[in-house]
């Protein structure tokens, strides 16, 4: 039988705590430092208080530590794994192979195998070969690429014994994962250091060869988020384990929201093939709201390459949040501070004073208006010039939704079955306190046991035994801290104790304390140790190696470093982005289909650019008077801004 973990992100430990609740079965955090999103890290208090929560649930916390590092931090990044294990992480997401050659040092000296790692996203893995390379490295388990289809995925999966991870839903980037030096070359700050300025949600012309201009001031590399909620059977016969959810700069509605649809998703899989499945931690989620990922942060939703097919994946019109399509705007007054909305056809709507609206002007940019007082499809608002009679009504903040999620928690307990027995002792003749031994024993849904006997904590026989055995029932068969207890066996000779509702309550009240100290830590670590690679394969700026620990541990493993890290030499002429996103095809314009609609012979010209092989001139990306060349692979029907 399979484990499938929802893994969630978070931001803090708050969130992560959330998202637990919620019924992540594990989520990732940053530490202080080096985490591939520089906004977001933590003390090591505040992991250690979301490995504590996580823990009681069986979930497992994985510390991000994906940034490419530089020479004069080993020490600091020493420090701080040391640090993250003793705060009870259960695994590192790494890019650097030199905290793989840290590890590696650690087991030679203390014969101790070090952290289980994680292969991040960060570290290109789209290819057997590559899978494979990163398995031998030692690394538990990979984070394959966005862009992958289900062969591809499954192609992978049976080819190597570590866990496959993928990303299901959020933000999109457009350029393979690890390989972006956009954002590096246009203002010093590398995606590689989690430092990226997002380059792919600005707006650009597009340039011909010839200086015409093709389109104006878009947001021509920004592409829609994923969501992937109804494949989620799709992916797991793919052999994906962990299913992944990014957004560790989103906001604690967005993680509740987002992991609850996919828990649900998730527990609706494993109930149809339980013989073939089962959740990776323990607990049933409780009350809450009802998710709707319509309602969250997103610019419109792809499934991008998962079927081997291209399709609309840009956002090009808006590089943020349009949330969910309400209908058009009618009767606008004078002072466009009233409009009416029609909905969109099939669609019933229900507006809320304090509803967040947004539209594209029509000047191309989006805009926005608060919804001061609605009544019924009517809105009153601050006169916003740019609306219009026929705008395309958008809301991308629900008030109503979000304040159900804030109100309507979810919660999650463990169930424990609980038996009682008692035993008589001696003739029966002595004082009733001294007559018996009660036995409470239970058992939690993850496997733990504990068992108390108790004595004296009576003054008399019951009377009446059945009605004796209804109370027990009722006062232990209730909550208490993460558990739901409930009542499996009451064992006895005919005679039970008269127990009171407090004697019951303070029996209860004990359970939770005594599976506790049956818990195990979660932290189990394999032995990771590298092994070396036959062959020999040789390594550019693409690899990333940015310090001397990084070049040894390739270097050991038979591959030869050419190049170091583009934050470190700037060269010149280099891809700055490869990316299975292309403009021309998003635009029609692609000449292995003739029959797009903007594309004709001759169009594009002729192209002398290395890369190019389909013999159209390059295109060019212009923002703020800086100049990219695009040229296009098409025999691997990959784009290139250099």
């Amino acid at each position: 039988m399979r484990e499938l973990e929802l893994l969630a992100p978070a931001r803090n430990a708050d969130i992560g705590i959330a998202a637990i609740d919620c019924g992540a079965d594990a989520v990732y955090i940053a530490g202080p430092r080096f985490g591939a999103r520089q906004a977001a890290g933590n003390d090591i208090s505040d992991i250690a208080r979301l490995c504590s929560h996580a823990h009681m649930f069986g979930a497992k916390v994985f510390i991000t530590l994906n940034t490419i590092i530089y020479d004069d931090e080993i020490d600091d990044v020493r420090k701080m794994m040391d640090e993250i294990r003793e705060a009870g992480a259960d695994a590192i997401i790494i890019q650097d192979m030199a905290i793989v050659e840290i590890l590696k040092e650690e087991a030679r000296k203390t014969g101790f195998p070090g952290m289980a790692m994680h292969a991040s996203t960060q570290c290109a893995i789209r290819t057997v070969e590559r899978a494979k390379e990163l398995e031998a490295l030692g690394f538990s388990r990979i984070v394959l690429e966005r862009e992958m289809s289900l062969d591809q995925i499954r192609e992978i999966s049976s080819s190597v014994d570590c866990e496959i991870e993928f990303f299901v839903h959020g933000a999109l980037c457009v350029c393979y994962s690890g390989q972006c030096y956009l954002s590096e070359k246009i203002a010093g700050r590398s995606a590689n250091r989690g430092a990226c300025i997002q380059a792919c949600r600005s707006r650009y012309d597009l340039i011909d060869a010839d200086g015409r201009t093709i389109v104006r001031d878009k947001a021509l590399l920004s592409l829609k988020d994923y969501n992937l909620i109804f494949r989620i059977e799709d992916l797991a016969e793919a052999g994906v384990m962990s299913f992944k959810i990014e957004g560790r700069l989103k906001n604690i509605s967005y993680v509740r929201n987002t992991v609850r649809a996919y828990s649900m998703a998730l527990d609706r899989l494993v109930e149809r093939f339980p013989e073939k499945y089962r959740r990776a931690s323990y607990g049933k989620v409780t009350g809450g709201f009802s998710p709707d990922l319509d309602k969250t942060f997103n610019r419109g939703y792809t499934e991008l390459f998962l079927d081997g097919r291209r399709g609309k994946w840009a956002s090009m019109d808006a590089a943020k949040s349009m949330g969910e399509e309400l209908g058009t705007v009618t009767g606008l007054n004078a002072a466009k501070t009233a409009f009416t909305v029609k909905p969109a056809k099939g669609k019933t709507i229900r507006l809320n004073n304090g509803d967040g609206l947004s539209f594209i002007g029509r000047n191309g940019d989006v805009e926005g208006v608060r919804a001061d007082v609605c009544e019924g499809l009517e809105v009153r608002c601050k006169s916003t010039a740019a609306l219009f009679n026929g705008a395309l009504l958008y809301r991308n903040y629900d008030i109503a939704f979000e304040r159900e999620l804030a109100s309507k928690p979810c919660s999650r307990k463990i169930g424990a079955m609980v038996a009682v027995t008692f035993r008589r002792q001696g003739n029966g003749t002595g004082k009733a306190e001294d007559s018996g031994i009660l036995t409470v024993s239970v058992r939690s849904e993850d496997g733990r046991f504990a068992e108390k006997e108790y004595r004296g904590i009576w003054q008399e026989f019951a009377s009446n035994i059945g009605r004796m055995e209804s109370m027990i029932r009722a006062q232990l068969s209730k909550t208490s801290g993460i558990y739901s207890f409930s009542v499996s066996d009451i064992v006895h000779d005919g005679t039970l104790p008269l127990l009171s509702s407090a004697v019951l309550n303070y029996i209860r009240n004990e359970l939770p304390s005594l599976l506790d100290r049956d818990s195990d830590s979660n932290n189990v670590i394999p032995n990771n140790t590298p092994v070396i690679l036959n062959g020999v394969k040789e390594l550019d700026y693409k690899s990333n190696v940015a310090n001397r620990l990084a070049q040894k541990l390739y270097s050991d493993a038979g591959f030869k470093v050419s190049e170091q890290a583009y934050e470190l030499t700037h060269r010149d002429g280099v891809e700055l982005m490869r990316t299975k996103y292309c403009i021309r095809h998003e635009l029609g314009m692609c000449p292995k289909h003739p029959s797009a609609k903007n594309y004709r012979p001759g169009l594009l010209g002729k192209s002398t650019e290395k890369g190019s092989n389909t013999g159209a001139a390059p295109l060019y990306l212009m923002n703020n008077g800086q100049k990219f060349t695009v040229v296009f692979d098409c025999n691997n029907c990959e784009m290139i801004i250099r």
